[in-house]
């Protein structure tokens, strides 16, 4: 479990990275939206989710 875990990862952080050198994205950005979502209920992240499709 502890290399797909960090398999995982590291593919998370490649698509930020990528996102962030490709000015999609800004480090400030997704700093931003990872607090606001760190400080969400599941059942908020849910909602957020059905009001954005």
């Amino acid at each position: 479990m502890k290399e797909v875990d960090y398999r995982n990862t590291l593919a998370i952080a490649t698509i930020i990275e990528l996102l962030i050198e490709k000015e999609i994205i800004t480090r400030q950005e997704f700093a931003r939206k990872a607090s606001l979502l760190d400080n969400m209920t599941m059942e908020e992240i849910k909602t957020l989710r059905a009001i954005n499709r």
